[in-house]
């Protein structure tokens, strides 16, 4: 009984040394060959719509959802005293070709030039923002190939490659001033980097949840 005992007892440790084993080779594998992060999202660049000039919006067709194409009149504005060669200024274009996210303006309302009347995004120009350890930025550099999961599309791995590598880390750009006194927390800061996808996916939603695998070797 007792050499049984013994031999079970072998098999369980080498069991064990096994499973401890796997688990330190796969993330040493991992380490080695990938930069990875579930800090991610789905991005893009949001244009404002912006009047010319200052005035009543008499008219503004802006609907949350729509697509527009670059220059279309979807608005107007009253201005007393114009003349007739600046009619143009008067009217509201789309500045780009693309899809109304959110509109902020009402026909009715005064409104200031150059004040945001509806965001508009261009859904063919989607990419993925990650914001990576400064740690592990050296590791990067642009061209990397990237597998990118998002939240949206459960199962499926979109392909990428890094785009940009940010020159400053997000804190950089924090509104709140640094504090010069008190008790010091070092924290990690992490730097944004822009990745572009392979294929764009014409229902990609801007903001959503993504996880990337960046490939270093």
């Amino acid at each position: 009984m007792k050499g049984k005992r013994k031999i079970i007892i072998l098999c369980i440790l080498c069991a064990m040394l096994i499973t401890l084993g796997g688990v330190g080779f796969y993330y040493w594998y991992n380490n080695e060959h990938f930069v990875s992060t579930e800090d991610a999202k789905v991005d893009g660049d949001f244009i404002s719509i912006a009047p010319q000039v200052s005035g009543k919006l008499l008219e503004f067709n802006a609907k949350e959802g729509e697509t527009a194409v670059k220059n279309q009149i979807i608005g107007h504005i009253e201005v007393s005293g114009l003349k007739d060669e600046n009619v143009e200024s008067s009217l509201i274009r789309t500045p780009i070709n693309g899809i109304v996210i959110k509109k902020e303006a009402e026909e009715g309302q005064y409104v200031s030039a150059g004040s945001t009347l509806a965001v508009m995004i261009d859904p063919e120009k989607l990419y993925i923002t990650a914001n990576i350890e400064e740690i592990k930025v050296e590791k990067l550099h642009e061209g990397q190939s990237v597998d990118i999961k998002i939240d949206q599309f459960e199962g499926k791995v979109f392909q990428g490659k890094v785009e940009y590598i940010g020159n400053a880390s997000n804190s950089a750009f924090s509104l709140l001033p640094s504090s010069s006194g008190g008790t010091f927390t070092k924290v990690v800061q992490k730097v944004p980097v822009k990745i572009e996808l392979e294929e764009n996916h014409g229902n990609l939603l801007p903001g959503t949840n993504a996880d990337i695998k960046i490939h270093i070797k």
